[in-house]
Formats: structure tokens, sequence, C-alpha cells
């Protein structure tokens, strides 16, 4: 260890006594009655100490005020370095700053607002422009095509006028259809990071899948989408489903599977059976019984006959 690095520990007789020196300091660089008690100093070298005072200011908890002062060799004047504010080891700090594209979370974006995506986003790629085109003189451009059924119209008898390429068979009518006259389309990372987030949430690990009767693949409410992602994902159009309306993988499932459980249809009552080939009796008065009780003409009669 040398020997400025042991001096530097210890910190300078002058500087350390000009208390009062760094006290003016700080509080005339701080507002009135914001300054506290000396809470200490620190050699910061030769002849460098730095004087640190409480803050009393709201909302800096914690910090302190720290003057630094200094003189020269062999100098027995003390004369001010600077005065900074600086967090303590229990200072109340804001959290780390962190840019906004890494604070963007997914629902934050509401009515109005604007997302802008960075020129190099590894989620995208250039998308066909035309640029692409083959050459004028090359064997598979229009320009070729044409002249070579031109010379095919000189030559062989017959032959019907030379006709214009027809645009469905070009690269350009290629590639929109397949969704590529854009801009920008994802790229192989955008596709690969889409897919594990949508696996995450609705995916054969969560805890609706594991407890499925069956997957979505067999689902009949599963509407499946186009390109390289429906290889692994559709979109569900069960309402009852707490899918609906989600891209989810088709090994997902939940209990609203269109097969887990079909209801059977209702019995039907047999229709009623008629014998038309013999005539059931049906008498207008029911026959009288022994113990019958007689009615008011039986007893006149009765009445009559005792006379």
């Amino acid at each position: 260890m040398s020997a400025a690095t042991t001096r530097s520990r210890t910190p300078d007789r002058l500087c350390a006594e000009a208390v009062d020196l760094a006290r003016a300091a700080a509080e005339e660089a701080a507002a009135p009655g914001v300054v506290g008690e000396h809470v200490g100093l620190v050699s910061e070298g030769d002849r460098v100490v730095t004087h640190f005072f409480e803050c009393k200011e709201l909302g800096y908890r914690g910090w302190r005020w720290a003057a630094t002062v200094t003189r020269a060799s062999r100098a027995k004047i003390v004369t001010l370095d600077e005065v900074v504010l600086l967090p303590g080891p229990d200072a109340l700090l804001a959290p780390e700053w962190v840019p906004w594209s890494e604070r963007l979370r997914p629902g934050d974006l509401g009515p109005g607002d604007l997302l802008p995506t960075d020129q190099d986003d590894l989620r995208l790629e250039p998308g066909y422009s035309g640029e692409e085109e083959p050459l004028p003189n090359s064997v598979v451009s229009h320009e070729m095509a044409e002249l070579a059924e031109a010379e095919d119209a000189d030559v062989t008898p017959g032959t019907p006028a030379a006709q214009p390429t027809p645009s469905r068979g070009s690269i350009a009518a290629v590639a929109e259809e397949l969704g590529m006259r854009r801009a920008r389309v994802l790229s192989r990372y955008g596709l690969h990071v889409a897919a594990d987030r949508w696996e995450e949430s609705y995916g054969p690990k969560t805890a609706m899948a594991q407890a499925a009767p069956a997957t979505c693949q067999t689902c009949g409410f599963l509407s499946p989408i186009g390109g390289s992602l429906g290889q692994a994902f559709g979109v569900c159009a069960n309402e009852f489903s707490p899918a609906d309306g989600r891209v989810v993988s088709l090994a997902y499932g939940c209990g609203g599977h269109s097969e887990a459980a079909v209801m059977p249809k209702p019995p039907q009552p047999a229709p009623p059976v008629i014998d038309e080939t013999r005539v059931d009796p049906f008498p207008l008065r029911p026959a009288r019984d022994s113990g019958s009780v007689p009615e008011a003409g039986d007893e006149e009669t009765a009445e009559l006959g005792h006379s």
C-alpha cells in the first residue's frame, strides 16, 4: 500500500474542522431551514474532506447535503470545492428509470393511443415490395415470356396471338394471396414469440387443459386460422368457454368441448293405438247396485204399491 493511499484515509485536520464553512455553503445552496445536523465526514483524498449534513426537505428522507472542502499544500486557508445533495444509505430513491417500451404491458393501449414500433423491431421483417422482381432479361420475367409467345406465334401456324402474362401467376399475385404485400410482416422470431405467448395463456400446460376431457383439435367450436400458425393454433368460437374469441392451442381444452358430453334426445311418447275391430258399449246411465240409494222416481212407485 502506497503512502498516498494511507494519507487519504486520514482526514486533514484543518479541513475536518471547517464544519462552519461547509454548513454555510450548504445553507446558501439549499432553501432556508432544510440543512440539519452534521452527521459525519469522509476523506476524499489528500487535504480533501466532505462534510455531510442532514436534509430536512420534505420528500428527501435519508438524503444528505454534502459540502466538500479542501486546501492547498502547506496552506492554512480552507476553501470550498462543491456542494451537492446526495442520497444516504437509507435514502428514499425513485425507482430505476425504465424505457417506455419496456414498461408497456398488455392492456395499456387505450383508444386514441399510438404505439410506435422500432425500425429494427426483431418481430418484424420487410414484406414484398417488388424489388425482388426478376430482371427484364431474366428467363422468368414477363417481358421474356411475351417475347417467347410472340416468336411461337410467328413460327407455329395456327398459334393465337400473344396474350399478356396473366397476373394471377405473378410473384406479386402470390405475395398478395399469402398476405405479404405489406411494408413489414411477422418475422420468424415474431412468430415464435406470439406462439409462446398464446401457448402460455391457452396451452396444454394450463390447469383448464389438464382437466379437460379432450383437446381443441377435435372440438367443433374451433375455427381454423391461416398461415403457419394455423398448424398449431385456432380460434375458439364457444360463447360458454373461457377462451371464447381467443387464439388457443390445438392441444388446449376445456369443459365446453363439443363432444365432451352430448345430451341425448328426450324420449318421445308412443302414439296412441285405437282398436277399430270391435265396438265398446258405453251405457248412458251406470248400472244400479243392490245397495245403492233409490232415486226419487223409484220411491214414488214403491209408495203406490203399498197403497
